[in-house]
């Protein structure tokens, strides 16, 4: 599955040195392109606490999300998502009332 790079085109690098649309550093860029497979997910699994951890307001996800959705492949936030979120336990049965 190709990955998107998680560049949404705004491209200004503030914030001392990170993108205020991505959150990635010019030197994060270029090494985002080199990536493959599954190297790729755990990159943007790293952004997004990174994002956090610079101040990135959540518009990312959705912009990256939209972009995902025109170039036709499933986002990885979702993936990564649904990885994170552990399945609840099956409800344990209630037991009949006593005759």
């Amino acid at each position: 599955m190709k990955i998107p790079s998680p560049c949404i085109s705004v491209c200004k690098f503030k914030n001392g040195g990170y993108c205020v649309g991505c959150g990635m550093t010019k030197k994060q860029k270029r090494k985002f392109k080199r990536l493959e497979g599954r190297k790729k997910l755990r990159f943007i699994e790293a952004l997004r606490i990174q994002q956090q951890e610079v101040g990135l307001k959540a518009n990312w996800d959705r912009a990256y999300r939209r972009r995902c959705r025109k170039k036709g492949v499933d986002c990885p936030l979702d993936r990564a998502e649904a990885a994170a979120s552990p399945e609840l336990p099956p409800p344990n049965p209630v037991p009949a009332p006593a005759q």
